[in-house]
């Protein structure tokens, strides 16, 4: 067997110690001692691997544009809107290539190696971040999938041409069909909005990822339709609803009937706690809502739910770092995970419940499986998790495209070690 890179010791995220052989772009075998010779060997003992992250929403066309042409100073979602309203016009296809490559460079130095944006259809100028996007796209994929969500940002109804634009984006390429049925006029043209571009996607053969009920307004139930209609046209698997920040509100007889809905249309969902925790909750005084879904609830209806980040240095969010593991962290405070299990499964929820939504059949640490993953300065998922540690190595269909040397912090204090790790032993 002729082996391009063999890694060496590795702990698996079930606690399992392996070598890993890549051959090409594929695992060719992962079990423990390995005597194969390798192009490169790797000693990685101790340290935790994982498959690659995944970031299921992002807004890749605004990313890095924070403080252009100016800050959102209230710090809403409605401002967040009008701001990138202002921003459009002055949009070129450069600069948005230039601020995504650069927010792509961060991505592959966290092992975050596949991201599903959602980019604006809504008027002429949102379509130069689609084709901007679109040559992204292209240029990252050696190394990083990218799929894109046609999102009519300011409303596929309210916006005068937002449905010519969609339609455009999607026959230039663009993946996934998406919406925003809750920034409609009114609750009968976002239902609507709701049927006519699931319609669309299923004539299509395409998915559907749709900002839905993003919202502290109880009676905003978009969900309720996208799951009917999922059923409706057979696209059972394909459809994601994103947010769902309403149902924090909703009384909760009426969820015990949505979610039981939603898993029975196999629609899955994406919460974002940075931002939803960040944005929603803005006209409570005290007692404030914390904003995120019912993530719990669902996972216990079997619903695949997983982590967001949703915006990084935007009109939106002013901070972010292409860290999934924040991502994870912020929303096992918010959702109350903290079981063991639980913590297990946010891990998972920024991994492999993510591959589901995303449909990445290759995806994963198996024999037979691209080779992509991540070795992480951590013990177990939990570990990283708590730590949002140092990536190591971040190889990507088989070559290494990022290394960081092991460090631990020198200490001078009287009578103690000379290094500090923060990792835990037991």
């Amino acid at each position: 067997m002729n082996i391009d890179l063999l890694l060496k010791g590795g702990v698996l995220p079930d606690g399992t110690i392996a070598d890993i052989a890549i051959a090409g772009d594929t695992i060719v075998a992962i079990e423990p001692g390995i005597p194969a010779a390798a192009g490169e060997a790797i000693d990685i003992s101790g340290n935790l691997v994982s498959p690659p992250f995944i970031d299921p929403h992002f807004h890749m066309d605004a990313t890095l544009s924070y403080g252009l042409p100016r800050i959102n100073s209230s710090g809403t979602l409605l401002e967040g809107i009008a701001l990138w309203g202002e921003l459009k016009p002055l949009l070129t296809e450069e600069a948005v290539i230039e601020r995504a490559l650069a927010y792509c460079d961060w991505a592959v130095s966290m092992g975050l190696l596949a991201i599903r944006s959602h980019v604006d259809t809504s008027d002429e100028h949102a379509m130069t971040g689609v084709r901007g996007v679109l040559a992204v796209r292209d240029i990252v994929r050696p190394y990083l999938d990218l799929q894109i969500v046609a999102f009519p940002q300011d409303g596929f109804y309210r916006a005068p041409r937002a449905r010519e634009f969609t339609i455009q984006a999607l026959d230039m390429g663009v993946d996934i069909v998406g919406g925003i049925p809750h920034f409609e006029r009114t609750m009968e043209d976002g239902r609507r909005s709701v049927t006519e571009l699931c319609e669309i996607a299923a004539e299509r053969g395409l998915r559907v990822d749709m900002h839905c009920d993003e919202t502290d307004d109880p009676m905003s139930r978009h969900i309720e339709q996208l799951a009917y209609e999922t059923q409706r046209l057979g696209l059972q698997g394909r459809v994601n609803g994103s947010h769902l920040t309403s149902m924090h509100s909703m009384d909760n007889y009426y969820v015990s009937k949505l979610l039981p809905l939603m898993a029975e249309a196999e629609v899955s969902a994406v919460p974002n706690p940075l931002i939803n925790i960040t944005i929603q909750g803005r006209h409570d005084t005290y007692p404030k809502r914390r904003g995120l879904t019912r993530v719990p609830e669902m996972l216990e209806h079997g619903i695949t739910v997983a982590w967001g980040q949703d915006c990084v240095l935007d009109p939106w969010y002013p901070l972010g770092t292409a860290d999934m593991l924040d991502v994870a962290f912020m929303g096992l405070h918010v959702a109350q995970m903290t079981s063991p299990d639980d913590m297990r499964r946010c891990f998972d929820m920024v991994t492999t419940e993510t591959a589901k939504i995303m449909g990445m059949e290759d995806y994963g640490l198996e024999k037979g499986k691209r080779a992509s993953l991540v070795v992480l300065d951590a013990g177990d998922p939990i570990e990283a998790i708590r730590l949002r540690p140092d990536r190591l190595l971040v190889v990507s269909k088989g070559k290494v495209v990022a290394r960081r040397d092991k460090q631990d912090t020198a200490l001078a204090l009287p009578g103690r070690p000379s290094a500090v790790s923060r990792r835990f032993r037991r």
